[in-house]
């Protein structure tokens, strides 16, 4: 008998949200697949800044997130990177290793993956609990 994998979809007011159609973070066991976080405020309004602002904006999202399910930026195996233009990439390398910590996580970045005016965004997964 096969035994039946629980998902989690974390929400909670606490946490940055978006009003587009997605769980800001699924759990399936003890990973966690948090949603692409951007500059946001924590009613959902686009935050416009420089390329370092939304960057740091959306880092401190999914921070937040990964807080309240019990995870960190610490615990973090992939993140998935978009970058509105390429000429961001060589501030984006220097941006992030201020924001995460050692040993890096793996990484994709995709530049001129982002329509409108946002500049950057992020999603990842990590691990809850014990590895």
């Amino acid at each position: 008998m096969k035994a039946e994998m629980m998902i989690t979809y974390h929400t909670d007011p606490s946490m940055p949200r978006s009003h587009l159609p997605f769980s800001p973070a699924t759990q399936v066991g003890n990973l966690l697949f948090v949603s692409g976080q951007a500059s946001v405020d924590y009613t959902g309004q686009i935050i416009d800044d420089d390329f370092e602002g939304e960057m740091r904006r959306a880092v401190g999202n999914l921070e937040a997130i990964l807080i309240y399910c019990g995870s960190g930026l610490d615990r973090i195996v992939k993140t998935q990177n978009y970058l509105a233009d390429p000429q961001y990439r060589d501030l984006y390398n220097r941006l992030y290793p201020e924001l995460f910590p050692r040993p890096f996580p793996a990484r994709t970045t995709v530049t001129k993956g982002l329509s409108g005016t946002l500049k950057y965004e992020i999603d990842c997964i990590a691990v809850v609990g014990e590895a």
